[in-house]
């Protein structure tokens, strides 16, 4: 299956996103959010560096649960990353 490129903007939504999870994890290891969350470790790793930047919905939902993440503030970084992403086109 061939995917097609991201958008700048999907790529800044991944990032901000994954960010704002690396910061909610604080010192607890990946390896124990992943497990608390139902999910691999591989997953989170890839959500928190971007490589997966649109996560299904039950998978974020689970995550912001563990993390204490309201989905307003997932909303307010996935907008943050559309900001930085207008920014980057309209400068490049």
């Amino acid at each position: 299956m061939v995917r097609t490129p991201l958008t700048p903007w999907e790529r800044c939504r991944g990032e901000m996103l994954g960010a704002l999870l690396r910061e909610a994890r604080g010192e607890r290891s990946m390896v124990e959010v992943a497990a608390a969350s139902g999910l691999s470790a591989e997953t989170l790793r890839k959500i928190e560096t971007g490589r997966a930047p649109t996560p299904a919905f039950f998978t974020i939902v689970a995550l912001a649960s563990v993390l204490n993440l309201s989905m307003e503030q997932l909303a307010a970084a996935a907008a943050a990353g559309a900001d930085a992403a207008e920014g980057e086109v309209l400068t490049a």
